[in-house]
């Protein structure tokens, strides 16, 4: 088996300034865990990142067993603003022609729980689907591409068309959902069709829909993961990422325990390296 190349070409660099906004009203005691600070990983290096808390709280940063930033706090009932701002450099990806589809065999240890199903990925149960639709499909890079392809024309992009419980199978009966039923269903046709995939949240920027954090899906093709995002909302090489795992269990961007009403996001990415002033819309409004 060729040894894969997983450096990323350090060549022009891109750099983001990251805004992140979470206003919440709690009614309890509330205990969250966000996962909202950026990765530091070969392709991305964090340049200088800030954190304000109102009011202030004691808060405390720690790493779970993946390695991604948790930001853990406790507030007392009222009020409570997290402001998240970081500036980042992003390297693309090297471009290598491999990519196609290693057999069982052959797949490293690390990659094969996400060929599993998973609470909100029912590969098990799709399998036969996948298999009708994609089966025939030239293996690799093609077959996952033809998936995206597939979700794009099949499924519509319809805000507040799902749930947090909503799962892929529930997607592919519906038809309709938002970026992370999109990943759902497409991880769950790669892994029905042995090809290990996973979610990747993160920053990206795009005019419709209003502001929200983005979820998109890694498939493990020619010796390493490759992005792929099925809404075709943004670029892979512009998303300034935050976390990965087998599902949203695993990426949740909040995580609380107590009684906390979300009333306004704003998770905002520009590109500033550019030489254009790029305005700071105003945060997303959630109704109570």
């Amino acid at each position: 088996m060729a040894t894969a190349n997983l450096r990323s070409i350090r060549l022009d660099p891109a750099t983001y300034q990251i805004d992140c906004r979470l206003d919440y009203t709690l009614d309890s005691d509330c205990d969250f865990i966000f996962m909202i600070h950026v990765a530091q990983t070969p392709r991305q290096r964090v340049l200088d990142e800030s954190l304000r808390l109102s009011p202030a709280v004691r808060a405390r940063l720690s790493h779970d067993p993946a390695g991604h930033r948790l930001l853990r706090l406790r507030a007392a009932p009222g009020p409570l603003v997290v402001d998240y701002r970081a500036r980042v450099e992003l390297w693309p990806m090297a471009a290598t022609p491999q990519a196609e589809e290693w057999p069982i065999a052959q797949l490293p240890d690390v990659v094969l729980p996400d060929l599993l199903p998973t609470r909100y990925c029912e590969a098990d149960r799709l399998g036969p689907a996948a298999r009708q639709l994609f089966g025939a499909v030239e293996p690799g890079l093609p077959r996952v591409q033809a998936i995206c392809d597939w979700l794009r024309r099949n499924i519509e992009y319809r805000v507040g068309s799902s749930l947090s419980t909503t799962t892929a199978l529930d997607i592919f009966v519906q038809r309709a959902g938002v970026c992370r039923d999109f990943a759902h269903l497409g991880i769950a046709f790669c892994r029905a069709l042995n090809i290990p995939a996973r979610m990747v949240c993160g920053y990206a920027s795009f005019d419709e829909p209003p502001p929200d954090f983005h979820a998109v899906f890694e498939a493990f093709l020619g010796g390493r993961w490759r992005l792929f995002d099925p809404t075709g909302l943004a670029p892979t090489d512009a998303l300034v990422r935050i976390a990965h795992g087998r599902d949203a269990h695993d990426t949740a961007f909040a995580t609380l325990y107590g009684m906390a009403r979300l009333q306004a996001m704003s998770p905002q990415v520009r590109r500033v390296d550019l030489g254009a002033a790029a305005t700071r819309r105003e945060p997303q409004r959630v109704a109570a």
